[in-house]
């Protein structure tokens, strides 16, 4: 299992449009093959500042199978123009847990 992490800056007072397109794209990416999981958590100090956190069976289900899918073009239509700057993705393996 992998984590994607991306910190998404949205337009400044966008974040609720933006949250009700997330909730609509949510499902986009729920029927990927690989897709574990998903949280959207929203900053606290910074208003528009949200991370995304989703779990992956793999890198590539991830950057082959969703990125490169139709379904992906979608989730893009649905939340991409809220970003003023294209967001940084990363993807991250558990080294430790409690």
């Amino acid at each position: 299992m992998i984590l994607e992490h991306v910190v998404l800056d949205v337009r400044a007072g966008s974040a609720e449009a933006f949250e009700a397109a997330f909730a609509e794209a949510k499902s986009i990416i729920g029927g990927s093959p690989g897709f574990r999981s998903l949280r959207l958590e929203r900053c606290i100090e910074q208003a528009d500042r949200y991370v995304l956190l989703v779990e992956w069976e793999s890198v590539a289900a991830h950057e082959e199978g969703f990125r490169k899918s139709p379904a992906f073009e979608e989730w893009r239509r649905l939340l991409h123009h809220f970003y003023p700057e294209p967001p940084t993705v990363q993807h991250f393996e558990t080294v430790l847990t409690r």
